[in-house]
C-alpha cells in the first residue's frame, strides 16, 4: 500500500499594502517531489482552496517543479475529514502562513488527530506557525519538549519583516515550550523529534522531506 501525504498550503496574500506574500513555492515543490518520487499518494490542500498565491520572491522558472505548481491552480479546501485516512500531513511555509495557519480551526483539529494517532507531522521555514496553537486534546502543546526548528527570529529580522509579523515563530515555538533548534542563517537545517519533522527555511525543504520519508519508511 502506498503513502498517503497529506499537504496544507496558505491562502494568505498580504503582509503590507506594498508587500506581497503567499506560499513559498520551494517549500512546497521539492518536498511534492521528493514525495512523488516515493510512489506516495499525495492530496495537496489549502485554508480557503482554490488558486494558491506564490510569494513573488520565491518564483523560480525550473522545469521540474511544472508538474508541482500545477497542484496549485485549484486546491481543494481543507476540510475535518483530511484527519483521516493519511499517514503524513506536511505544512510548506512563507509568510502566508503566519497570518492563516495558526488560529484556523479546520487545520488546529486535523492536525490534533495526527498528534493523537502519532502519525507523521512534517513542516518546513514558516510552516511550523501551524504548530503554535495545536495541543493534544489534554491540552499539552504539541511542541512541548520536543525538538523543533523553524524559520529563525535572526532570519526574519534580516529580512526586516519582523516589524510585520504578527509575532515571531522562534520566539513563539519557545514560548509553547519546544527545544528549539536552528543552524545558521540561510543554513540547511532539520530536525526529527518522533515522529514530528521540522525544517528551518527554504534551502531546508529536501532534508526535511527526507526526514519526513524516512519516519514514514519505518512506520
Amino acid at each position: 500500500m502506498s503513502k498517503k501525504v497529506l499537504m496544507v498550503v496558505t491562502n494568505h496574500t498580504t503582509i503590507t499594502d506594498d508587500h506581497k506574500t503567499g506560499l513559498w513555492l520551494e517549500e512546497f515543490a521539492v518536498p511534492y517531489l521528493i514525495f512523488k518520487e516515493k510512489g506516495y499518494d499525495v492530496k495537496v490542500t489549502s485554508i480557503a482552496g482554490g488558486e494558491v498565491a506564490l510569494d513573488p520572491s520565491s518564483i523560480e522558472e525550473k522545469p521540474e517543479w511544472k508538474q508541482a505548481e500545477a497542484e496549485l491552480k485549484n486546491t481543494e479546501k481543507l476540510t475535518k475529514q483530511d484527519a483521516d485516512g493519511f499517514d503524513a500531513i506536511f505544512l510548506p511555509g512563507g509568510h502566508g502562513t503566519m497570518f492563516d495557519f495558526p488560529d484556523n480551526e479546520t487545520l488546529l483539529y486535523v492536525l490534533q488527530q495526527f498528534a493523537e494517532d502519532e502519525r507523521v507531522i512534517g513542516s518546513v521555514c514558516h510552516g511550523p506557525a501551524g504548530l503554535v496553537n495545536v495541543t493534544y486534546k489534554d491540552g499539552t502543546p504539541l511542541v512541548k519538549g520536543k525538538k523543533v526548528s523553524a524559520f529563525t527570529d535572526d532570519e526574519e529580522r534580516e529580512m526586516e519583516l519582523d516589524q510585520h509579523m504578527p509575532f515571531l515563530l522562534e520566539t513563539k515555538l519557545r514560548e509553547k515550550g519546544a527545544l528549539f533548534e536552528a543552524g545558521a542563517n540561510w543554513s540547511d537545517y532539520s530536525v526529527r523529534d518522533g515522529n514530528l519533522v521540522t525544517g528551518q527555511n527554504p534551502q531546508s525543504s529536501g532534508s526535511t522531506a527526507r526526514k519526513v520519508v524516512e519516519t514514514l519508511e519505518e512506520a
